[in-house]
């Protein structure tokens, strides 16, 4: 359970409020229009920013305090970060040692980790010899191998297609069910939502709702939503 307590963030003028409850186990979308904080509140998640009051719990452990290396989670961001001048296989070996000084047992996870992806024998392609969907799936497999509970995604695959951004949320629905992934996943489009996510939470007017089933969400929407959705 990732818990957000009294969590009140500020940038400037900006500021966000979220008191809420993620549960642990499949995937929640985060929505909300342009600017309102859904990268933001990410960012606090991951430890890049700390809150200017409230506590982030995980599974009852305080992680308020803890650099992002430490916390039970891994980000995945838009742009992938991958390192153009080091292999696939470099770039995912990172998620277990920065140094890539990877034990044999650790090259085998490596290499099991990007069958499950689907780039078995890309291993020593560079990024820029990957497709935008390999780049993607290469990004993946680097998180799934640091084998953190929580997986944070903000917007990964919102600069491909409509056909690869489904495929790769096809990817990531049964990746997170397989591996027992939890899955707070950042997106604009309701249709991704709608395809994956169990549960939804929309920011609005400065403040985290709670989530609730995807479902029913769309089925029956908030005000927030229907504002959100025009």
């Amino acid at each position: 359970m990732l818990k957000l307590d009294q969590i009140r963030l500020e940038q400037g003028e900006f500021q966000l409020f979220a008191d809420t409850v993620f549960d642990e186990g499949g995937i929640t979308a985060l929505m909300g229009a342009s600017g309102s904080g859904k990268s933001t509140l990410l960012a606090a998640i991951a430890g890049f920013l700390p809150p200017a009051a409230g506590r982030i719990t995980v599974d009852g452990k305080d992680i308020t305090d803890l650099p992002p290396g430490e916390r039970p989670l891994s980000l995945l961001f838009q742009d992938q970060n991958l390192f153009p001048h080091l292999t696939v296989a470099q770039n995912v070996g990172l998620g277990l040692r920065p140094d890539l000084r990877l034990t044999s047992d650790q090259k085998i996870a490596r290499d099991s980790v990007l069958e499950r992806v689907g780039l078995t024998g890309m291993g020593n392609r560079l990024p820029r010899d990957l497709s935008g969907g390999q780049q993607s799936r290469a990004a993946l497999a680097r998180a799934l191998l640091r084998g953190r509970p929580w997986l944070l995604l903000d917007e990964p695959f919102s600069a491909l297609g409509p056909a690869l951004r489904s495929e790769m949320l096809t990817l990531l629905r049964d990746t997170a069910k397989s591996e027992g992934l939890s899955v707070l996943m950042v997106t604009h489009a309701p249709e991704d939502a709608r395809m994956i996510a169990d549960r939804t939470a929309l920011i609005s007017d400065g403040v985290l709702e709670p989530p609730v089933a995807t479902g029913a969400l769309f089925d029956d929407p908030t005000p927030a939503l229907r504002a959100y959705l025009g």
